[in-house]
């Protein structure tokens, strides 16, 4: 049986708790056997990390001891999948650049706070954007530092109403990549639990959680 661990913490306003909870039973139909912990010194234990398939962090902000950042790193180096959204692996973990690297990308900012905006899918053809369309989400608009060598599968637009000096820019907010024998999924949705209730958003996070497990 594959394996997950789901691990939650950090700035409450994410709802770290409850948007973890969303996928718990998603990946229990999908075979997985599901840990769920709230205390990072689970990266510590080597063994139990480099026995998984997917490691899910939803920890916004926070630090990583030496220890923790090295059984993280290396358990997805070896080919442990890892997967997350929104600030919860994208603003995580601020002072640890080995993490962010990783991941491929670190939140700075979001002009305006919630509100609509659009996705627009740039990888139809992407077995994880599979018959999805560009759709509209109300919710914090991510501008992230991102990695160039990401695959990006999906965007949105800036159109400078709150920096007028953005204005145009185009900003990943789906992506992939590898890191090591380790696939990385990033989704910049999901400020709170209730925004996986856009089908778009759960749709993309679950199929990325899958595509990533090893």
């Amino acid at each position: 049986m594959k394996s997950a661990l789901l691990v939650w913490g950090g700035w409450d306003g994410h709802e770290p708790r409850e948007s973890v909870a969303r996928f718990v039973p998603f990946l229990e139909k999908e075979g997985y056997a599901v840990e769920v912990a709230d205390s990072l010194s689970v990266f510590e234990d080597a063994a139990k990390m480099n026995a998984l398939n997917l490691v899910v962090p939803c920890w916004t902000m926070g630090a990583l001891t030496g220890e923790q950042e090295r059984g993280l790193l290396n358990a997805v180096l070896s080919g442990v999948g890892i997967a997350g959204w929104h600030g919860g692996m994208g603003d995580a973990f601020r002072n640890n650049t080995g993490y962010q690297f990783m991941v491929g990308g670190q939140f700075v900012e979001h002009p305006g706070g919630i509100h609509e905006y659009l996705v627009h899918i740039t990888r139809p053809d992407d077995p994880i954007m599979t018959g999805l369309k560009d759709f509209s989400v109300c919710s914090e608009k991510y501008y992230m530092h991102v990695d160039p060598s990401n695959e990006v599968l999906a965007t949105t637009t800036f159109d400078g109403t709150h920096c007028p000096w953005i204005d145009g820019c185009v900003m990943p907010v789906v992506w992939k990549r590898r890191y090591g024998a380790g696939r990385v999924f990033y989704s910049a949705l999901g400020h709170v639990a209730s925004d996986f209730d856009v089908p778009e958003c759960f749709t993309i996070m679950a199929r990325g959680m899958l595509w990533a497990s090893r």
